[in-house]
């Protein structure tokens, strides 16, 4: 039968979510996939809705796994859960469990991605979230969010977007369709919400450096369109600390029906 789990954790201990071959280095998807041995005695392959980066959190990321063995779906949490926490490892979290149709992909069905990325301005680092934000030392504690915010709607539609995406991106094409980017300001936070069809390796953060330089005042609100018209990642501003994104939400078409636990996010989206 195949399985599909909805799963939070904090990314800063880890090396992101694909295992690597090198040995020692931690990945969320080998803690899953240990713990699913311990609880299954099965070597099972985990697929996933989008893989994050090293230091990259999420509130609700979506995987999927066929398995032989047969539990009820609070065994599924509660076991693999279990075997987490035995392992050692606090920071990995199941919500739910769902059996779910053969045709299921967690990655290839999925229609929409939401991060939401948490900034602290202020002129000293917010030491209680270290590692859970995203920190710019600025002494006013104000950005330009009107300047931020029109040159964000510059990305919204369908567009090539190879000047955001990181050398090592294996995609296979960089025409991405973004949905929505908007900008909550909560002094000293601002929270911005990015969603898309699917991203680019590096693609949030690379967006987060340009909208930072232009709410600096570094930059006007047009450089924005011209970066992505560009087609150039060495035009767009250098690549933004992971600490502070968040994958939020994972949507899929009308009749998927999954389970959804609205997050715990500290800054209230």
């Amino acid at each position: 039968m195949r399985i599909a789990f909805g799963i939070s954790y904090k990314g800063q201990n880890f090396h992101g979510w694909q295992k690597q071959t090198q040995a020692g280095i931690l990945s969320i998807q080998s803690v899953l996939e240990k713990a699913l041995y311990n609880f299954t005695k099965e070597h099972i392959s985990i697929y996933v809705a989008g893989r994050t980066d090293a230091r990259v959190h999420a509130l609700e990321q979506i995987i999927h796994f066929d398995t032989n063995c047969i539990r009820e779906e609070f065994s599924w949490v509660r076991g693999t859960n279990s075997w987490i926490n035995r392992l050692g490892y606090k920071d990995i979290n199941v919500l739910w469990a769902k059996t779910v149709n053969q045709d299921f992909h967690a990655r290839f069905n999925a229609i929409s991605r939401t991060y939401h990325y948490a900034l602290y301005v202020s002129p000293t680092p917010p030491v209680c979230f270290k590692g859970l934000t995203g920190y710019l030392m600025h002494p006013h504690r104000i950005l330009n969010t009107e300047n931020m915010q029109k040159a964000a709607s510059y990305l919204v539609g369908q567009h090539d977007f190879s000047s955001f995406r990181a050398s090592i991106c294996q995609a296979k094409s960089p025409i991405k369709t973004m949905y929505d980017i908007s900008i909550q300001q909560k002094h000293p936070w601002y929270i911005f919400t990015i969603k898309g069809n699917a991203f680019l390796h590096h693609m949030v953060r690379n967006i987060m450096g340009c909208l930072i330089k232009i709410g600096t005042d570094k930059e006007p609100a047009i450089w924005m369109k011209e970066v992505l018209e560009a087609k150039n990642r060495i035009k767009a501003a250098p690549t933004f600390m992971p600490d502070g994104l968040y994958l939020a939400k994972i949507e899929y078409p009308e009749g998927v029906d999954l389970p959804y636990i609205k997050p715990e996010f500290p800054w209230n989206i």
